[in-house]
């Protein structure tokens, strides 16, 4: 159970860590702190509500005492409530791990705790180790682990869809704490470079880190300055972990090993390199299963995926390398990565003539796109790729370049849709982007509603063709300005218009502008449906 402290209590840490700057008790300084939110509509009596953000308001203050608040920590005064009990301190996301430690009791103490970080693979990885570690858990007795990754996360008892990477400092150790009440003694998460730039992850210690790869990326003012400050962040991840996990084959490898030594101790994975401490080898393809062989000091053993891409043999061996830490036996980790699923990751769909497959990735930079490109190239020879993707708005700007001329150099055609554009406009993204995929030669179709291009994309194919659908796997809600605006996942938009597909005279049903369209009262049932 979760102990709650004083109100005095959190002034003293913060004065310990030299973050306090102002203290304003007003005789509540015993009082006891039952939460700790910067949700004001989380707020209950009892509360201490943290005011961050550049778009906080001083209405979110004012909601959050006429719930109950008892005190505010802040960056500033507020004249407007200067009776109102507040701890000010120098910055607001440094004080933010310590104020939740002590809110939520250092859960993470109680944790067997995998992170895994990389510019590409982290939500795979994040699977395979999760489906190992289940799998034990399972043959143990032991409850299902918990989860903190880009696709959802899990605490034992409710599983969300996730809104950032990995979740500010408040809610990734309240994650943690009701993970731990329920029972639940090992959990997997990933842990982006915007988690350790800003801190969210401060003060945490991991029992395994996993460093998969490094290509540039999340260059934007809104992110990192330059490639530099995106490694350099990166690399924070390896002095809160125990024991490091390191990608032999990774950019920038010189450094990555360096950084590495700040855990305590380090092993190296590769499929290129047999000096690593974990080889794969022996990479085939057999009736859709990818196999392969791992060799380390201890076992030589041969493994298969069913999760399509060659790529993913990386990963994998990552998620070995992990496992024969935590001393889970190799027939379990063999077992729990043959059964390893990521909902939106490498989705395969497949219609009943063969003739269309679709697959559904997060894949939304460069190096996910290079991979994923290469892979399908090399395991769908002969059929023609269609690719539908979208850029973020007024972030990643490097992506419209990087994405448009791999999608351009691999795809017969290209489809640009939306993709979070937030405050930038739509037409402003796709006209930037769309430059790169035309210079290569491949035709690109702008077509702004995601579902309308998965559609047109799939009853227009007419021979063997794979279909990328990218960069939102199982997401549900495209950010609009600062909204979240709802609609199907791409999976979901997929099963329909392959029912369609499946359904269609000849398997030749036009569009709008090409002659007949799919009868509205169909097209309402299957939605329904």
């Amino acid at each position: 159970m979760n102990q709650i402290h004083l109100l005095s209590e959190y002034q003293q840490l913060l004065f310990k860590d030299g973050l306090l700057t102002e203290t304003v008790f007003n005789g509540m300084e015993t009082a006891p702190v039952v939460l700790l939110t910067y949700n004001s509509k989380e707020v209950v009596p009892g509360t201490l509500f943290i005011c961050k953000g550049l778009n906080f308001k001083e209405q979110y203050l004012q909601e959050a005492l006429e719930k109950g608040a008892i005190a505010y920590v802040s960056e500033t005064a507020y004249a407007s409530f200067e009776d109102v009990p507040h701890l000010l301190v120098s910055d607001i996301r440094k004080a933010m791990p310590p104020l939740a430690d002590l809110a939520f009791n250092s859960p993470w103490k109680s944790l067997t705790s995998v992170a895994v970080g990389g510019t590409k693979g982290k939500t795979t990885t994040i699977y395979y180790v999760k489906s190992i570690v289940d799998e034990y858990m399972e043959s143990i007795g032991g409850r299902e682990s918990a989860l903190s990754s880009t696709i959802d996360n899990y605490d034992g008892v409710t599983r969300v869809e996730a809104r950032n990477t990995t979740p500010e400092a408040v809610e990734l150790q309240a994650l943690m704490r009701r993970a731990v009440d329920h029972g639940i003694t090992h959990m997997e998460m990933e842990v982006s470079s915007q988690a350790l730039k800003y801190d969210r992850v401060a003060g945490l210690r991991m029992n395994v880190g996993i460093f998969l790869n490094i290509s540039e990326d999340h260059i934007s003012p809104n992110e990192h300055k330059d490639f530099e400050d995106y490694l350099s962040s990166k690399l924070k991840m390896f002095a809160l972990c125990d024991h490091a996990v390191v990608n032999l084959d990774a950019d920038c490898i010189d450094r990555v090993l360096t950084a590495a030594k700040d855990s305590h101790t380090m092993v190296t994975y590769s499929t290129e390199n047999p000096a690593a401490d974990y080889y794969a080898s022996q990479i085939v393809k057999k009736n859709g299963e990818t196999h392969f062989t791992v060799t380390c000091k201890d076992f030589s053993e041969d493994f298969a995926l069913t999760m399509p891409g060659l790529f993913n043999v990386s990963n994998a061996t990552a998620a070995i390398a992990a496992a024969h830490y935590m001393g889970i036996p190799v027939e379990i980790m063999r077992s729990g990565l043959y059964h390893a699923k990521a909902s939106g990751r490498m989705e395969p769909y497949t219609s009943q003539d063969g003739k269309v497959t679709v697959l559904v990735d997060y894949a939304h930079n460069k190096l996910s796109f290079e991979n994923l490109f290469q892979s399908v190239k090399e395991e769908f020879k002969g059929y023609d790729i269609v690719a539908i993707y979208g850029c973020p708005g007024y972030k990643a700007v490097n992506r419209r370049k990087d994405l448009g001329e791999i999608a351009g150099k691999y795809a017969d055609k290209v489809y640009l849709t939306v993709e979070d554009p937030g405050r930038e406009p739509f037409d402003h993204i796709c006209e930037e982007a769309s430059y790169y995929i035309t210079q290569q030669g491949c035709p690109c179709e702008i077509i702004e509603d995601r579902g309308v291009a998965i559609h047109k994309a799939i009853m227009e194919c007419r021979r063997p063709t794979v279909i990328l659908i990218l960069g939102k796997g199982n997401e549900t809600r495209d950010r609009y300005g600062t909204k979240f605006m709802h609609r199907p996942s791409d999976s979901e938009y997929t099963r329909m218009f392959m029912k369609f597909y499946d359904e269609a005279p000849f398997h030749a049903l036009e569009l709008p502008g090409n002659g007949t369209q799919p009868p509205e009262e169909y097209y309402a049932k299957t939605l329904e449906s």
